[in-house]
This record gives structure tokens, sequence and C-alpha cells, in this order.
């Protein structure tokens, strides 16, 4: 026998602690009738009182809270083999690694806020395979697609700005990276997410977007910044504090949020472009309203044991007891 849901048998321990109560609460009863009554003529007294249904109705109701418990565990035993297939879509998320990044409008900058919201996606990810791309002047797969979402997100938590060496920014390569990734077989289960500023650099992303329609990949672009811009911070070059990152002319480089090229780039390929803010990110909610309706495909068949449920036994008797426990009184029969 296992439970299918072993984490409920930790509130056993509140079986303990209630046990411990019933019989704190019986001893101060008693000590209390006994102020005023001797112990040895109690029975004589209050002759229809009786001390031993109290105790078994507090078993019989620690009983039912103990079997509930065992139901909630979901106890399994006894099983059939059947095949166990798994469906989902392919999801690519490509995250902008440039220096541009790290520049704070959006708090605690776009970088770790990008980072903080794959990781609320990851957790809404229901047998979808999840991959990952870091890109700056070049694109490189970091993950590959894997339902292992453990490995996912250890390889999301490496990710910075000194991932890519090369510097700058080149969406059309991010996208290139993801094509590849991509069986040449139809469906409108690929899809890429990019998590960018926009601010590309180099190459043509919506000559690469018409690319990967093609290939049956839809887009959905992320914006992340704001329009006004702000200073890009970088590390000290002392190690101490942060400093603000410069251009070949000792001029202050200000980084903006480049809307309307990645709503071109998602409209390309059928996608949808969102605004991430502070507060809304916005990628969990795409999920929700967009990604979790594409087509799925299959993406595993196994055999596999299916166990089958044995909760309505522990059920069934916590029902039993908690009936017997109403119908019987603390009173003695006459």
């Amino acid at each position: 026998m296992h439970f299918a849901e072993p984490q409920q048998l930790n509130w056993i321990w509140a079986i303990v602690f209630l046990g411990f109560l019933f019989a704190a609460a019986f001893s101060w009863r008693k000590k209390q009738m006994e102020k005023f009554v001797a112990a040895p003529i109690l029975p004589q007294v209050i002759p229809e009182v009786s001390f031993r249904r109290y105790v078994l109705k507090s078993i019989l109701i620690l009983l039912v809270f103990f079997l509930s418990i065992l139901a909630l565990a979901r106890p399994q035993w006894g099983f059939q083999w059947q095949t166990i297939k798994r469906q989902g879509i392919d999801i690519l998320i490509a995250i902008d690694t440039s220096k541009s990044m790290l520049t704070a409008d959006v708090k605690p900058n776009r970088l770790g806020r990008s980072k903080l919201a794959v990781k609320d996606l990851i957790k809404d990810l229901k047998g979808d395979r999840a991959g990952l791309v870091a890109f700056a002047g070049e694109a490189f797969l970091v993950c590959p697609l894997t339902v292992d979402y453990h490995g996912f997100l250890l390889a999301l938590n490496d990710l910075n700005v000194g991932t890519i060496p090369r510097g700058g920014t080149a969406i059309a390569r991010a996208i290139h990276t993801a094509i590849s990734q991509y069986p040449e077989e139809p469906g409108k289960y690929k899809v890429l997410v990019i998590l960018t500023d926009g601010e590309n650099q180099e190459g043509d992303p919506v000559a690469m977007a018409e690319k990967a329609k093609e290939k049956g990949i839809r887009i959905y672009c992320i914006g992340i910044g704001t329009k006004e811009g702000e200073l890009i911070q970088i590390p000290a070059a002392s190690g101490e504090g942060y400093e603000f990152l410069k251009d070949r002319e000792g001029q202050f480089v200000k980084s903006r949020l480049n809307e309307g090229l990645l709503a071109q780039i998602a409209k390309v390929t059928g996608g949808a472009y969102v605004r991430a803010s502070g507060a809304q990110f916005g990628l969990d909610q795409l999920y929700r309203d967009e990604l979790s309706k594409l087509e799925e495909r299959e993406i595993e068949s196994k055999m596999g044991k299916k166990y089958f449920e044995r909760f309505q036994f522990p059920l069934g008797m916590a029902l039993v007891l908690l009936v017997t426990e109403i119908l019987t009184s603390e009173r003695k029969r006459a």
C-alpha cells in the first residue's frame, strides 16, 4: 500500500496534540468536581454521569480524525498496467541577457524580474515541455525542451548578463535558434516566448519571424521596460556598488522599450504582444489565455501502473464512528 498524497499524513501530529487536550480537559473536569465532592463518594452524588463513556467518546473522535487524514492521503493498493500518455505543447523561452536588461525601470531590474516571471510560469505548466534560450549578440540554447522543470529552473537561476559573452541584442538569432530546436512536423503546439526590451541592434527579426511562421512556430513577445527608459546600471569596476554604462564617446547609455518591433514580430506569426509591468508581468496570464488553448500533441507514451483508490474504506469507517459518537451519551443507562 502507498499514499498518493503522503504529505497529508503530517496532520497525524495534530491528533496527538488533540489527544493531550482531551486528557487535560478530562483531568481538569474531574478535579473541579472533587473540589465539592470527595472522590470516593462522587459516583453516589452524580450516579448518572459515566466517565468511561466520556473517555469512549473522546477516543471515537480521535479515531474519526485519524481515519479522515488517512482518506485525505488517498491510500492505494492493487494496480493494473495501462498506457500512460502525456500531452502538451512545446514552449521555448528566449530571455534577453544583454546589459540593457540591467536597467532598473522594472524592479529589481529587467532581467531579475523576467526570471521571477518565468519561475511563476513553470508552476502553471502541466505536461508541457519547456526550453530556455539566452541571447544577446549571439543566441545559445541553455536548456533543451524538457518536462524536467527542476532542471529547467537550475538553468534559469544561472542566467546572467555574462551568459552570452558577445554584447548587443540580436533577436533574429534567438528566433533562428528556436527554429532549429523544433521538429519539421506540422502542428500548432510550437511556441516561442521572447522576453526583451526590444532594442534590436543587428539582423532582421521580422524576416526571421516569417521563417518561424513557415515552420508552424507562434511567437509571443513580452516587452520589458518603459518607453521613457532609464540609464543602465552595471557593477562598478572597483567591485563595490554600481555605476552607469557609457558608450565609446563617454555618454551615458539610456535604454528604452521598443514596443513597435515586438508587436510586429508577434503579429507576423499570429502570436501576441504583452507589455510587462512591475505588478502584472503578464506571462502567467498569457499562458492561461493563449498558450494553454493551443493544439496539444502527444509528447510521451509508456506503460505504467495505475493504482486503485482505496480512500473509501477509511472514509466510510470515519463516518460510522462519527455517527456512533453522536449517538453515545455520557450518561449511564437507567
